[in-house]
């Protein structure tokens, strides 16, 4: 069931935001009612986009992206939204996560839900191309499709299928698509994808389930009283296919232009190119088809001891030697064994005592420009790590608060910007070293 309707309205320099919203008490998996209630404030902090596409930007507390947050929080949020997937759907199912903002949250959503669909596959979209021995130049040989995200900064996806032949015939026999994504707000993007992997070969599916921290694209289909035109339902728009949501809280938005907004210049950031930087083995955690997101970790958490050891001048790793406050950085798509790491600490940490154990939290370097003001309070910009000669950022991180930050790539350790390097207390971890 559904709690009462809230209202309430977010201020920016470029506009007012109205949210109408309830939260859900919506029955789990076992048919039980969760006891966990999101509120928005719990959910959800407000800043400016700097895009003229958009001008406002829902920024999560939960995902780990703009704002630190325990990995802890993260692994609940997790768990909480697969719970709400049913639990006889058609199989072969696939889960999908968005790029760049959603692969953390679509590896652990499809980790929860592996309890139940055990074969279920994850597959992340990606603005990296991908490189092998079997693609040309452009990773495009290896390529399943491609979509659009309309309102996005960086509007490209690239999706990409298996060179395992088992794989990819599962693949392509899905007939239950789980695509996450931390938000939705007019259902375009589902639609998009859906459509694209259709037209790619999947054409078995039978189900859609858009499972999301926050969907505001509820009211996309209810009547505009100052429109004739009928609004399309998502049931139309995906022909032939059923369709559910599951989300953690859900309402609706209305955004109005402030007078005379100042112009603004959105910095060059749409792009799928690979990069100069090589892309070091980090196992597969989901820009291919994979049932195990999490081969290769052994071998990352192997590569941050190592190089804790020498950081701190010790002969063996010891995690009593970790200092108290740390936060562990993901870069861009690569978060998700970023955050099995930040997990790992975590936990390794609590089972310290007080005197000894650490504050873990976990958040990522981005592509996404956003302005100063609202739920972002400081703001670091550098150049990628990638090689793309692209402005990089760290939002609410402000380096001096934290007594290590635990920089993770899947480029070489020479690849990180200089103000990075610069800081006494910044430990980048490679696979590479």
């Amino acid at each position: 069931m559904l709690n009462e309707q809230h209202s309430t309205t977010i201020t920016l320099p470029r506009g007012t935001l109205d949210l109408t919203y309830q939260t859900n008490s919506a029955t789990n998996k076992n048919g039980a009612e969760q006891h966990e209630h999101y509120q928005l404030e719990d959910l959800l902090g407000f800043a400016q986009r700097i895009n003229p596409k958009r001008a406002f930007l829902f920024v999560s507390k939960v995902l780990g992206r703009h704002i630190p947050v325990a990995p802890s929080t993260m692994r609940e949020a997790f768990t909480d939204l697969a719970d709400l997937v049913p639990s006889d759907l058609p199989e072969p199912v696939l889960v999908i996560g968005m790029a760049e903002t959603a692969v953390g949250l679509s590896a652990g959503v499809h980790q929860a839900l592996q309890t139940r669909y055990p074969q279920a596959l994850l597959l992340n979209s990606t603005r990296h191309a991908q490189h092998d021995e079997s693609s040309d130049a452009n990773g495009t040989d290896s390529l399943l499709t491609t979509f659009c995200e309309d309102h996005s900064h960086a509007s490209q996806h690239l999706i990409y299928q298996s060179k395992d032949s088992v794989t990819q015939a599962q693949l392509l026999a899905s007939k239950t698509l789980i695509m996450v994504d931390d938000e939705a707000s007019t259902g375009n993007t589902c639609v998009n994808v859906v459509t694209a992997l259709r037209k790619a070969g999947l054409t078995q599916l039978e189900q859609v389930h858009l499972t999301t921290l926050v969907d505001w694209s509820l009211d996309q289909e209810k009547p505009n009283p100052q429109s004739d035109a009928k609004p399309a339902r998502m049931a139309d728009r995906l022909a032939g296919i059923e369709f559910h949501r599951h989300h953690l809280l859900s309402g609706a938005w209305q955004w109005t232009d402030a007078p005379n907004p100042e112009p603004i210049t959105m910095p060059s950031v749409d792009t799928t190119a690979a990069g100069s930087q090589a892309l070091s083995d980090t196992g597969n955690w989901g820009r291919f088809p994979t049932l195990d997101s999490t081969e290769g970790f052994a071998n990352y958490l192997s590569s941050f001891q190592t190089a804790f050891t020498r950081f701190d001048g010790q002969e063996n790793f010891d995690v009593t030697q970790l200092p108290r406050k740390i936060l562990v950085l993901g870069s861009n798509e690569f978060v998700w064994f970023p955050f099995l790491l930040a997990e790992w600490l975590e936990t390794e940490s609590g089972k310290l005592n007080e005197d000894t154990a650490a504050t873990v939290n976990f958040s990522a370097l981005t592509r996404s420009p956003i302005a100063l003001g609202g739920a972002i309070t400081t703001m670091l910009s550098f150049s990628d790590n990638y090689g793309l000669g692209m402005t990089n950022f760290a939002y609410n991180v402000e380096p001096s608060d934290w007594d290590l930050i635990v920089l993770c790539i899947e480029t070489s350790a020479d690849s990180v910007d200089a103000m990075w390097r610069g800081l006494d207390n910044v430990l980048v971890v490679s696979p590479s070293l």
